[in-house]
């Protein structure tokens, strides 16, 4: 089958030496050995894979890690102690840390595809400011396919704001808060359903495991599960402008440390700190 390449960039793969095929972001490569060429009809033995753009110079890359070939697993995991601050968290960075470690070893997730921001990274582009966050959240969605499982991992405070919009039930709006959330705002409930929820095509499926206060409904999914009464219940309040919740065909699964109007708590536990809640449900 013939596809073009549309921005992919060359890695390196820690096999044996031996031919297989494998599949690009757009198209199929070849493996050689420990190197992927990209397959055409000029050369049955394909090109190196590299940059493809259709100007005289390389695409500009914004973080250091973009995406090495068509992977169908993908993550974005956040770690926010807010260090300077007051309010700061304890367990944040641990529990991101072991997260990633968790989607490695036993969902084999490929690290080169997994993005991690917490306030100790080298590179300026990976510390979990509001912009960081939602530019790595567009990363995570962008070209999804059908078959790829996606995974967005906060740990951090959470905070409600009244609702103008009319689109909440209980009037108020969720939120998270990344590092800079003082001077540039929060997160928005609306703004992480129209980056992460609404992309999501037929076949891809999300899971989001937001650990803040007030983290309930913090993708504003169409459906809320009561587990005292185990049952699923509408989130769609009622309003005269018609609210946008849904996917475009995929599957959002978000699972939250607290309901709406409840709070989280970090804990130190022996001479690790971590959080209270572990979440280990991931399909």
């Amino acid at each position: 089958m013939k596809a073009s390449c549309k921005g992919c960039c060359s890695f390196l793969c820690n096999v044996c030496n031996s031919t297989s095929r494998e599949n690009c972001l757009v198209g199929s490569v070849k493996k050689i050995g420990t190197k992927l060429f990209k397959l055409d009809n000029s050369n049955k033995n394909g090109n190196l894979l590299g940059w493809s753009s259709s100007s005289s110079s390389s695409p500009s890359v914004f973080f250091p890690s973009p995406l090495p070939r068509r992977y169908n697993k993908r993550a974005v995991l956040c770690g926010v102690s807010y260090a300077k601050r007051k309010f700061r968290l304890k367990g944040t960075i641990n529990d991101t840390i072991n997260m990633k470690e968790l989607l490695i070893k036993t969902f084999k997730f490929p690290i080169d595809c997994i993005r991690v921001l917490t306030e100790q990274e080298q590179n300026a582009n990976l510390i979990p400011t509001k912009h960081n966050i939602l530019e790595s959240l567009r990363w995570l969605v962008k070209d999804c396919e059908a078959g790829d499982s996606l995974v967005f991992y906060f740990s951090g405070h959470g905070l409600q704001q009244p609702d103008f919009k009319e689109d909440e039930i209980d009037g108020f709006d969720e939120t998270l808060c990344p590092v800079d959330f003082i001077k540039e705002g929060m997160i928005h409930d609306n703004d992480l359903n129209s980056t992460i929820v609404w992309p999501l095509k037929k076949g891809v499926t999300l899971h989001a495991i937001v650990d803040a206060c007030h983290s309930g409904t913090i993708l504003d999914l169409l459906h809320v599960y009561n587990y005292k009464r185990g049952i699923w219940e509408d989130n769609k309040p009622p309003s005269k402008e018609p609210m946008r919740k849904h996917t475009s065909g995929g599957l959002a699964i978000c699972l939250s440390a607290c309901e709406d109007s409840q709070m989280a708590t970090d804990s130190a536990v022996s001479t690790v700190t971590s959080d209270c809640r572990r979440v280990w449900f991931l399909t």
